[in-house]
């Protein structure tokens, strides 16, 4: 009997020690995933900051560049394109202006009213159209008498219809492709992009070629602005506050312009503007330097995309890079740790996760991080991904986030240090900050990537106060503007009205 009982408590020893022994194993097993996946977010950490002395480096780069960008083309990975605006809107415009904005696959037709004093809630009206895919792949004279028919039939729509042959128009054109503007109100096309095609139509003056479809459609309308959305908000920025001395964009792109004094534009050398400014557009998108944190996460979403080694700046900050940048960590940790399950092949998708959704997943305060699965489970047909894996994922989208607006931050900095609004003089200036009396300094915003995004916003303004400091940083006011693209021409249309 004893000898049975020695046995049976034996075998539960043994048995007991093998549980524990596998126990042991998963715990191990488990620290050791958790581990490579800690090291994943570690690395993305390090590679991505954004310390405030870097921030000020690439703030340096940026106006050094600006300036290496106005003394002659080429001169820089900034293209610091004339715009030939130096007449901005300040509020006392009167009367009824038009604008057209072509964009891409759809266009839109406004008519704004002016009544001469700065006004939120001016009167406007919009018309948006498709534009016929075989009209995109047609003849430029199809495609303006098409964009010119519609503006007749919006026209037409006023009052009772009868007022088509009133006085003069004044409109205002924003062409959202690459132009090399001539004056403000020509420009010659560089190239098409978003799918259209039409030969005979590049190296032309694009406003000449509206202006003639509006004359064979019998319209007493003068293209009178040929703009770019960017300039388009700075413009509605200037018209609410004339301190207003730049504009950014970011959204799902990322651009950026300002006004600067003509006698600093080395490139065009005894051009004469009425108001000794002009409007500079900086494409800032394609800006580059050695002091931007880059990762390996950058490097391949870069040598993958359809334009490597060209707008770097914007692939670290714009709205159409950074849920990719988040996708390719998540696929990465996926590679690295078992703990998200079986690799799913939507992880290997390239911009499957759009940034709105990142953005949700970040600003997920649920205690369960609900909206996170289910972005998960959605996106990347990953179920069931359980708490720690989800918080880890909010931390990626905050890392990466964090950095997209800092360096953004340092790219207004970089525009006010380069026109001596900064609190320093200026690049070239000699004073110290306390010598310095600090101007009230507005900065135009557009984009849902800025105006959405709660945490972007903060984390912008909060590279800007440690940027410029406290005392300095009071003075520089960032404003969300609306339809630059728009009711800006409309409003340019009205500052270069005849």
């Amino acid at each position: 009997m004893g000898r049975v009982v020695l046995g049976v408590a034996v075998t539960v020893a043994v048995a007991t020690c093998a549980l524990a022994a596998v126990v042991v194993g998963r715990r191990v097993r488990s620290r050791r995933k958790w581990k490579k996946v800690a090291n994943v977010v570690r690395e993305l950490e390090e590679g991505c900051a954004t310390r405030v002395g870097r921030l000020r480096q690439v703030v340096d780069a940026m106006a050094v560049e600006m300036h290496a960008g106005l003394a002659s083309e080429g001169g820089s990975k900034l293209k610091m394109l004339l715009t030939f605006v130096d007449n901005l809107p300040n509020g006392t415009e009167r009367g009824t202006y038009y604008a057209l904005h072509l964009g891409g696959t759809n266009f839109r037709v406004l008519r704004v009213q002016l009544n001469g004093q700065p006004s939120s809630d001016f009167e406007h009206e919009v018309e948006r159209q498709p534009i016929p895919q075989h009209v995109m792949t047609s003849t430029s004279e199809d495609l303006f008498d098409f964009i010119a028919s519609s503006l007749k039939e919006f026209i037409a729509k006023e009052g009772d219809g009868s007022n088509i042959s009133q006085d003069r128009r004044e409109l205002g054109f924003t062409f959202s492709f690459p132009v090399k503007q001539m004056s403000v109100s020509s420009g010659i096309l560089i190239k098409w992009t978003k799918g259209f095609s039409i030969g005979n139509m590049v190296g032309r003056d694009v406003a000449t070629c509206l202006q003639e479809a509006l004359a064979r459609k019998g319209l007493d309308v003068r293209v009178a602005a040929l703009v770019n959305d960017t300039v388009g908000t700075l413009a509605v920025g200037h018209y609410h506050d004339p301190d207003t001395v730049a504009a950014i964009i970011i959204g799902t792109g990322t651009n950026a312009c300002y006004l600067e004094r003509v006698d600093a534009i080395i490139k065009c050398q005894g051009l004469l503007m009425t108001s000794g400014r002009m409007v500079v557009n900086m494409e800032w998108g394609n800006f580059w330097s050695s002091h931007l944190p880059r990762t390996s996460y950058d490097i391949d979403l870069d040598a993958e995309s359809p334009n490597p080694n060209d707008q770097g700046f914007e692939k670290m900050i714009s709205g159409m890079y950074l849920g990719d940048i988040v996708r390719r960590v998540i696929l990465k940790m996926s590679l690295e740790s078992d703990m998200f399950g079986p690799i799913s092949p939507k992880l290997s998708m390239p911009f499957i996760l759009w940034t709105p959704l990142m953005a949700a997943m970040h600003e997920d305060n649920s205690p369960d991080l609900r909206e996170v699965a289910r972005i998960l489970n959605d996106i990347f047909e990953i179920p069931d991904v359980p708490l720690k894996a989800r918080k880890i994922v909010v931390k990626v989208c905050d890392v990466v986030t964090r950095r997209a607006a800092r360096l953004a931050a340092a790219g207004i900095v970089g525009i006010l240090k380069k026109i001596g609004r900064d609190g320093s003089g200026g690049i070239t200036g000699g004073r110290s900050r306390s010598d310095m009396k600090m101007r009230r300094t507005v900065v135009a915003i557009e984009g849902g990537l800025y105006s959405k995004y709660t945490l972007f916003r903060e984390y912008l303004r909060e590279a800007l106060n440690e940027i410029l400091g406290e005392d300095i940083a009071k003075h520089v006011i960032l404003k969300v503007t609306e339809d630059g693209s728009g009711i800006g021409a409309a409003l340019l249309a009205a500052s270069y009205s005849s």
